[in-house]
């Protein structure tokens, strides 16, 4: 891949989490436990590629509630890896350290930050991450920001695939985010400090 393109790519996130319907049980935490990840070609305007880790929770189960809204299981999230060796695999196969990155909301970020703090694994992101929720509610004149379904309903777009599975919201995010980058409204911020 030429140098030109490699600095056009963009890496849209979307996690899932451990969550509870009420109150979280005593000695959980809210854990990764999918990563969705789509690369995004800005210069051309497409998704490469879309890829999915399963991530193997420490200190929380997956509840019924969790498994209603991401359809994901206790027992599919065991066969994942560690948090770490998510991490790792983020920096290493994905380039999460010098490609810049997006997500909708801070959610995500927030929640690696948190995690990676809590776990004492490195945080496998760089700086440039880019609020694609902002810049969406910006670029339409926006007085409240909509959640990601709503905001594909709003630019025309169809939902593919499950909403509140990481992988098919960081592909329907990415097209969110091709769809601003045509009408000129897209950016990659430096903004956030890992």
């Amino acid at each position: 891949m030429d140098s030109s393109r490699a600095e056009g790519l963009l890496n849209v996130v979307d996690v899932e989490a451990t969550c509870w319907a009420g109150s979280q049980p005593p000695g959980e935490v809210s854990e990764i436990i999918e990563i969705g990840l789509t690369v995004v070609d800005l210069h051309a305007g497409e998704r490469l590629a879309r890829h999915r880790i399963l991530v193997r929770p420490a200190r929380s189960m997956v509840s019924e509630f969790c498994t209603e809204l991401t359809g994901l299981t206790q027992h599919e999230v065991e066969q994942g890896v560690t948090f770490a060796e998510a991490c790792r695999l983020l920096a290493t196969e994905h380039r999460a350290g010098v490609r810049p990155w997006a997500s909708w909301g801070d959610y995500d970020r927030h929640q690696f930050t948190r995690q990676c703090q809590a776990t004492g694994t490195p945080y496998p992101f760089g700086h440039r991450h880019t609020n694609a929720k902002v810049a969406f509610t910006t670029a339409y004149g926006l007085r409240k920001r909509p959640g990601m379904a709503r905001a594909l309903e709003i630019a025309d777009r169809r939902l593919e695939g499950r909403h509140h599975r990481g992988e098919d919201d960081a592909w329907n995010i990415a097209a969110l985010v091709l769809h601003l980058s045509e009408r000129g409204a897209w950016c990659t911020s430096a903004e956030h400090p890992a």
